[in-house]
């Protein structure tokens, strides 16, 4: 008996842009009930390829068979209709439709050749949301007053709406706590376990141990290998095709001495009432002090309260002994405090404006002569901060949007260099960059410690808070529950804190 083809078979496909070739004769096959991993750096291909097997780019070149048969996919709904779905990073939900509407948007229950609204569509929606694991999204409710991880899960029903054999993730982990990565984890086992395929992409290298069978790795717009076993192909060999170089999760080395200068920030009895209970710290120039714990430990609303986007229901925040206005940003910006908030896109970055404007859109006082902004000083200030971290490509003109996770993140950091801060505050400062420019964000942020900066950072990856920061303060619930040099702890150190809780120390 001939063996059953596999479900899906991309061969020798190829995209160009204008300028640009993102796939060059790439081979992908996934079989029914797997899950196959899709690994690369950012700019190796990944979304090109993604794009092309969800209908929304044509390939130049190459074939497409679905369950042994060529198929042209030539738009969205005709991937979907022969049973492939996706679910990009950044969502594509309407925020203003309900649960139920955007579950079936474009195809809305029907009796008689009729619509059907309102009921029918909430108990075929809440039926979904039951088979996801969660009954207590309200379908009625607004898409926009979800959580992420709420957002993502009805991503995950729309996509089961249809009668899909093959889902694409991509990186759907980026925005949930380890609880919702172990749900998410369950919810792939039980659609694989049904005959479904999945296609996962993902950064993080120990999330396609837990759950891939087999791995792809583009690189550079080619597979550079195809079909290894994710969990045992060692991660120094996945990194050394991704990168084309042995790159380790490593990071630069710490002072041999804590620094004793006076501490640049201070912060006494800050709270927030439901948030974070009250909280002392200290940072001193040339130290990153980070801020560990799981999301809803009140980790990112500390930084957004010491940059003054939240008002503090008691305490201060002071900058050189001198106490900030509470509650505003300006006040802490004018302090020489930055911000590189977690979701950069939405909160930090002019994403249709050029590199340029976004490094120097802090600063314009400083290049306005009579009204008018004096091109020629903003360009060269930029370029000169872009670079000092090495940002590229080196073109400051580029629109913002146009660039890697790691340089957008980059271009953030120019932005506060260009300011002249003296406290940078860091949340998920590698949240969707690849491992081989996380080494280069690693070694940029040492360096700018290194040369006096004062850094605060938060990140839902141990390792990362460990790795980087020369003292931790582990958080659980909003309260401090562990404080200690980093050197001194690990990883399952930690993770116990933070489940259990510990006496302040």
């Amino acid at each position: 008996m001939a063996p059953e083809p596999p479900l899906l078979s991309m061969s020798g496909i190829t995209k160009s842009f204008p300028g640009v070739r993102a796939l060059d004769g790439v081979d992908l096959d996934v079989q029914a009930g797997e899950v196959h991993c899709l690994l690369g750096q950012n700019g190796a291909g990944k979304s090109t390829l993604i794009k092309v097997l969800a209908g929304a780019h044509q390939p130049d070149t190459g074939t497409i068979h679905w369950r042994g048969e060529a198929v042209t996919l030539r738009s969205p709904i005709a991937a979907m209709r022969l049973g492939i779905a996706t679910i990009y990073q950044e969502l594509d939900l309407v925020e203003h439709l309900s649960v139920a509407e955007n579950v079936h948007l474009g195809h809305e229950p029907t009796a008689a050749g009729f619509v059907v609204r309102g009921k029918a569509a909430r108990t075929s929606t809440a039926r979904l949301l039951g088979r996801l694991g969660h009954p207590e999204i309200d379908s009625a409710r607004l898409v926009g007053e979800l959580s992420a991880a709420q957002q993502q899960i009805v991503s995950m029903a729309r996509a089961l709406s249809h009668d899909v054999r093959l889902i694409v993730m991509d990186e759907p982990s980026a925005a949930l706590d380890p609880d919702e990565v172990d749900n998410l984890f369950r919810i792939v086992a039980d659609l694989t376990a049904d005959g479904v395929a999945v296609v996962y992409i993902s950064h993080r290298l120990e999330e396609i141990r837990r759950i891939g069978d087999r791995v792809t790795v583009l690189k550079d717009g080619r597979a550079v290998a195809g079909g290894l076993p994710a969990k045992s192909t060692p991660t120094r060999e996945v990194v050394a095709l991704m990168t084309g170089r042995n790159v380790e999760y490593v990071f630069p080395e710490r002072p041999a001495s804590a620094p004793r200068a006076e501490p640049v920030l201070t912060v006494e009895g800050l709270s927030r009432r439901g948030e974070f209970d009250p909280l002392d710290l200290q940072v001193r120039p040339g130290e990153i002090v980070g801020l560990a714990g799981l999301v809803g430990s009140g980790r990112s609303e500390i930084l957004e309260t010491v940059y003054g986007a939240r008002r503090p229901d008691t305490g201060r925040v002071l900058v050189d002994g001198r106490p900030l206005k509470p509650g505003s940003v300006r006040a802490a910006v004018r302090a020489g405090i930055g911000l590189a908030p977690e979701e950069r896109k939405a909160q930090a970055l002019l994403m249709l404006e050029s590199v340029t404007r976004n490094v120097s859109v802090s600063t314009l006082s400083r290049f306005s002569r009579g009204g008018w902004i004096d091109r020629g000083a903003e360009l060269g200030a930029a370029r000169a901060a872009t670079r000092e971290l090495s940002l590229r490509p080196d073109n400051p003109d580029v629109p913002v949007r146009t660039l890697s996770g790691g340089n957008q993140q980059k271009a953030v950091l120019a932005r506060w260099l260009l300011r002249g801060c003296r406290v940078l505050l860091l949340d998920e400062p590698t949240r969707g960059v690849d491992v081989g420019a996380r080494a280069e964000l690693y070694a940029v942020v040492r360096r700018l410690a290194d040369e006096g900066l004062a850094v605060l950072l938060v990140s839902s990856e141990v390792p990362e808070v460990l790795g980087l920061a020369d003292r931790v303060l582990v958080l659980r619930e909003g309260r401090v529950v562990h404080t200690a040099p980093a050197r001194e702890l690990d990883e399952h150190r930690v993770l116990d804190l933070v489940m259990e809780g510990s006496p302040a120390s």
